[in-house]
């Protein structure tokens, strides 16, 4: 039973990886992305129909489980992220792709408002080529409503990282917290009328 138990704790620990093929038959696909605090992507993607799960985390960097405080300290190359499960007969990849460039600032570099870092940077993590082709496809059309360049970076997703469960729906459990109310909540109004106006 010791046995067992050791090997399910260590099957929990393990990082997430998404499988570089077709997603399997249960009917969830995934979608990694960063533009800025996890905590206002990750409020901003549960608006969204079709959304089953959004999970903080870390991914880009090189450091196996990181703490929020390693990612933080800028030694990690991790970027605050966020893993979507969603339900593809509900909503696409396409759409969820559009939606991020509405909810973040993209030509901004390695920061978003007044959160500063290399953890804050835009950037899409694909698990397959479907998925560089689309964010490829989605940048460029995004590109045509900015005067200023996108900088969003699309590489491949090697492994995320749950974050700390305190960091988990934190907009949700804590909407009176200062930084909630001042940023997160202005940043989910504009959302909810992008989500209203088609995306």
């Amino acid at each position: 039973m010791k046995g067992f138990l050791l090997f399910l704790a260590m099957a929990l620990a393990a990082p997430f990886s998404i499988a570089a093929d077709a997603p399997s038959a249960g009917r969830s696909e995934y979608l990694v992305l960063g533009g800025g605090c996890f905590w206002c992507t990750e409020a901003a993607y549960e608006l969204v129909p079709g959304v089953k799960s959004v999970v903080s985390g870390y991914a880009g960097g090189h450091v196996v489980k990181p703490t929020y405080e390693q990612v933080s300290g800028h030694d990690t190359g991790h970027a605050e992220v966020i893993r979507i499960e969603y339900d593809p007969s509900q909503t696409n990849l396409e759409t969820l792709l559009d939606f991020f460039w509405t909810i973040h600032d993209p030509t901004t570099l390695d920061r978003q408002g007044a959160d500063e870092g290399p953890q804050y940077r835009s950037i899409i993590l694909y698990a397959n080529e479907a998925q560089k082709a689309a964010a490829e496809k989605s940048k460029s059309k995004a590109q045509a409503k900015f005067s200023d360049p996108i900088v969003t970076e699309i590489v491949p997703l090697k492994a995320f990282y749950p974050a700390e469960e305190y960091h988990q729906d934190y907009f949700r459990k804590n909407p009176n917290q200062g930084y909630c109310r001042l940023v997160i909540k202005p940043k989910i109004d504009k959302a909810k009328k992008s989500l209203g106006a088609g995306h």
